[in-house]
């Protein structure tokens, strides 16, 4: 059985700080207490799932660990290959790589020969809470800028090739002197890069990339939360004279549900009922997301604002095997349009009704009157 999220078994964000991971942590903890729980197992094991996950995230370089390789951090070799994120075909992963900066920022772009790593580019994907739910496989369509099939990236026509610069002889940089100093600038003949061509590609005109619109294949896999970015590594803009490709990251949004409200992997369902179901009792059905209704048993006397969970209805947690439950939040709705016949009936009701049928109002106004009174 594949290990709970730390941050799950916590209850916080991944963003919480470290006052919030140990106020979260003593609440857990008095919870599922063995002393608390004598002879409950399953709390025993709670709790020391808890203290597990509480002695990883308290610590800065066991949480950066964690953040980035998952539980694979701590396990037979430690930060492997095997942790954090999902893949899918081969290159394709989330990207929480807490110790780079984003997209590419502070990576050696320029290398020899004028070589340059190609940018990263950003795809905005929007997802429905359904997609989310069962994960899928999208296609999209990105343009992007490719090696050319000419030059094959060098940016001069074919049997000619890039020389060196003569002004930098090579360097991609030029040394200026200015009195007792000694200033250093990119070389203006080659622009950093350390050669020139004198006779271009006709296709490129000798920036050695061509623009063209690409279709990829995306895994997005289920339970994935709205605001995550997946990088696609090597399938950005293409590098320059032969360069390393740069990434894509898909920034991924999930759109408001008509029904359900999302709160990590729980969700949330207001139903409005009849006043009459509400007080005599009964039953409706729920479409859930993954295909399949549940029936939902209104006692008598029910009062707005109870809740009735179905459990595993929720949302799949992402990269474990748990599921979140669904909550359904009752809404009483008052009759309107009232015939005469329905007014009568409800005024005599009201005549015969006695503070047993409302205590809660009832004794609400006696608290109040006591209060005016003194």
């Amino acid at each position: 059985m594949a290990k709970a999220d730390f941050y799950e078994t916590l209850g916080v964000s991944k963003t919480a700080d470290e006052k919030e991971l140990k106020s979260a942590f003593r609440k857990m903890a008095m919870k599922y207490h063995p002393d608390k729980n004598p002879g409950d197992a399953s709390a025993e094991q709670k709790f020391k799932e808890v203290n597990e996950a509480y002695e990883t995230l308290k610590d800065a370089q066991k949480r950066a660990a964690y953040d980035r390789y998952g539980h694979a951090a701590f396990e037979q070799g430690g930060m492997g290959g095997g942790g954090g994120g999902f893949q899918g075909g081969g290159f394709s992963d989330i990207f929480e790589d807490i110790f780079g900066e984003m997209m590419g920022g502070g990576r050696q772009r320029r290398s020899s020969g004028g070589r340059e790593r190609g940018g990263d580019l950003r795809y905005n994907m929007e997802i429905s809470l359904e997609e989310a739910y069962a994960g899928k496989t999208a296609q999209i369509r990105v343009p992007t800028s490719i090696t050319c099939d000419v030059c094959t990236g060098t940016g001069a026509k074919p049997g000619t090739s890039p020389k060196t610069c003569a002004t930098c002889q090579g360097s991609g940089r030029v040394r200026a002197a200015q009195g007792f100093f000694s200033i250093e600038r990119t070389c203006p003949t080659c622009h950093g890069r350390g050669q020139t061509i004198t006779d271009p590609c006709t296709k490129c005109h000798g920036n050695g990339r061509v623009t063209e619109e690409r279709s990829l294949s995306v895994n997005i896999p289920a339970g994935i939360e709205d605001g995550t970015r997946i990088r696609l590594s090597g399938e950005g803009e293409a590098g320059v004279r032969g360069g390393p490709a740069g990434d894509l990251y898909i920034f991924l949004s999930v759109k408001p549900h008509e029904f359900y409200q999302r709160d990590g992997a729980d969700l949330y369902c207001a139903v409005p009922i009849s006043m009459t179901t509400a007080a005599l009792g009964g039953t409706f059905d729920v479409a859930t997301l993954d295909g399949t209704k549940s029936r939902v048993s209104v006692p008598e006397g029910t009062q707005a604002g109870k809740q009735f969970r179905l459990k595993g209805k929720g949302m799949p947690v992402l990269r474990s095997s748990q599921v979140g439950d669904l909550y359904i939040q009752i809404q009483i709705e008052t009759p309107q349009k009232l015939t005469k016949r329905q007014r009568e009936l409800l005024k005599e009701f009201e005549e015969i009704s006695s503070k047993d049928n409302n205590p809660e109002s009832a004794g609400f106004f006696a608290r109040m009157k006591e209060f005016f009174e003194g």
